[in-house]
């Protein structure tokens, strides 16, 4: 049998190691976690020093770090045992709640931070979520001869789904397009949340953030098929989420470097990726729109909808992206309103490829039940308007690959720099 502690072993206990120069503190973990029948603690340090020696003696699944230590630290503590002990997972704990302790408790290999004082539901809860961080999901299966990398005529495409105007219903395109794509090419679909901020993926899908992109920061220089496919999170419908931070904070530790190595990977282990954007044209949106394939433009028959997206297509001429890459469509279409897709289409000067119907009731009731309105309600007309936009994209996708991807090579952020900088 596998000892305790050694990562893919059998677990009967959560090994936690406690590390805080305060002896109350110290005695006031013990007792809370005392009676937990599958948590054990089986040690207790007074200091960074010590604590990075019994973590390499003891090699605990959960380590309990306080952040203020005199000598060593709990941030230079942390980066110790993360090297020495890489599948202990770290809980650093704080009175001190501000941005800049959290990012650096990420970084340093922290995967949770608990801010004085905190309740034992808490603590107990943060133990057993860090704790799963540490096993292994489930790969997706993959044919064997889709193991290795595919060749560049093989990778994968990425659809990004944007809207310069909050409201317009952008993650839920986004989040149902996913689903049709998988549901029309039965392929490998990933969808990933690079609002990285105020992401809204998990909670639409109903999945638990144990896993996000956060995770993969600290390791973005040995990133491999195995860590990104851990990382990943499984959802009924048949594809994959790249999930959000879990705080608004940790989003500093998603550079945009970070973010293109990330997609680059997953061009070779998904035919298409779609990616929820946020509403913003940061560094962060501006690398997801230069890697797209196609950009989705979801606007709403409103006036500062419209607005925005013709500000949106000067922006995009300015990026020198070609015309071809991007495709508008309507969301919340229907005769409610007096704007029409053709007044959309004179203002702008360019043509509505799709128009969703508005439907409160079936997107309301999906967003409350955390399930793609694409599987509830599949015979509705909302549903079908959504299939049929990916039977389009994938249309467009093929033609493309048939003329030649010299089209998509496009300056990006360069040429906006030229015009702006």
């Amino acid at each position: 049998m596998a000892q305790a502690g050694q990562p893919g072993g059998e677990q009967k206990k959560i090994r936690v190691l406690i590390v805080d120069d305060i002896p109350e503190t110290r005695e006031n973990l013990r007792k809370l976690l005392f009676f937990e029948t599958d948590i054990e603690v089986v040690g207790a340090a007074t200091s960074g020093e010590e604590g990075i020696a019994m973590a390499g003696e003891l090699q605990p699944d959960v380590v309990l770090m306080d952040i203020n230590m005199p000598g060593i630290d709990g941030i230079t503590a942390s980066e110790a045992i993360t090297q020495q002990v890489p599948f202990a997972q770290i809980i650093m704990m704080s009175v001190q709640g501000e941005a800049d302790y959290l990012r650096r408790s990420m970084l340093a290999g922290a995967r949770e931070f608990l801010i004085k004082p905190f309740s034992s539901d808490e603590l107990i809860s943060s133990i057993r979520r860090v704790y799963e961080l540490r096993r292994p999901m489930p790969a997706p299966v993959i044919p064997d001869k889709e193991k290795e990398e595919r060749r560049p005529e093989e990778e994968g495409k990425i659809i990004a789904v944007f809207s310069p105007k909050g409201g317009t219903g952008c993650s839920t395109v986004a989040i149902n397009l996913a689903v049709a794509l998988h549901q029309v090419e039965a392929t490998q679909v990933a969808l990933v949340d690079s609002s990285l901020q105020f992401g809204d993926v998990a909670v639409l899908l109903n999945l638990r953030a144990n896993r996000t992109i956060a995770d993969l920061a600290p390791h973005i220089d040995e990133l491999d098929y195995e860590l990104l496919n851990n990382v990943m999170v499984d959802h009924p419908s048949g594809i994959r989420a790249l999930l959000a931070p879990s705080r608004p904070e940790m989003a500093d530790l998603v550079a945009p470097g970070i973010l293109n190595a990330v997609l680059e990977k997953m061009r070779h282990l998904y035919q298409y990726i779609v990616i929820d954007t946020a509403s913003t044209l940061s560094d962060a949106t501006l690398t997801v729109l230069d890697a797209a394939d196609h950009i989705v433009l979801v606007i709403t028959p409103s006036i500062p909808a419209i607005k925005d997206a013709k500000l949106f297509f000067e922006v995009t001429e300015a990026l020198e992206y070609p015309l071809s890459k991007t495709v508008l469509v309507l969301n919340k279409a229907g005769r409610h309103t007096n704007i029409r897709a053709e007044d959309i289409q004179n203002h702008i000067k360019y043509p509505v490829t799709s128009q969703l119907p508005l439907d409160e009731r079936t997107a309301t009731d999906a967003a409350n039940q955390g399930k793609p309105y694409i599987t509830i309600a599949k015979n509705s007309p909302l549903a079908q308007a959504t299939v049929a936009l990916a039977r389009h994209l994938v249309s467009m996708m093929a033609e493309k690959a048939g003329e030649g991807e010299e089209a998509s090579q496009v300056p990006g952020r360069a040429a906006l720099g030229r015009l702006f900088g």
